[in-house]
């Protein structure tokens, strides 16, 4: 059984073939995207960097293409992800210099 999505207005008879054509389009883009990343695993388990990674551009050039919305989303919201890296490299490195101060410290204690 095939569902077939019908448009809301049933006046203009053109208008579930332009939908339709949109959206068959939109799934042949998904389809040659994965198509394309599938092969550049495969192409970069089999040892051949440069082709793997020319199809994986292109693989994600068609993801990117597809996806404008979910990218635009994503873009808007990289400085508070970069922000808040930051931030948890910065505690990250305070820690890593406390516990140096205090491994100077210790030799300096069994040292005497």
């Amino acid at each position: 059984m095939v569902v077939v999505p019908l448009a809301a207005s049933g006046n203009d008879p053109e208008t579930p073939a332009v939908a339709s054509q949109t959206s068959d389009s939109a799934y042949w883009v998904r389809v040659a995207a994965a198509g394309a990343l599938a092969t550049s695993g495969v192409l970069l388990m089999a040892g051949k960097r440069r082709a793997g990674l020319a199809v994986a551009a292109a693989g994600t050039t068609l993801t990117i293409l597809d996806q404008q919305e979910t990218v635009r989303a994503w873009w808007g919201r990289l400085p508070g992800y970069l922000e808040e890296l930051q931030s948890i490299l910065t505690r990250v490195q305070g820690a890593v210099d406390e516990l140096s101060a205090q491994g100077e410290r210790l030799r300096n204690i069994i040292s005497r």
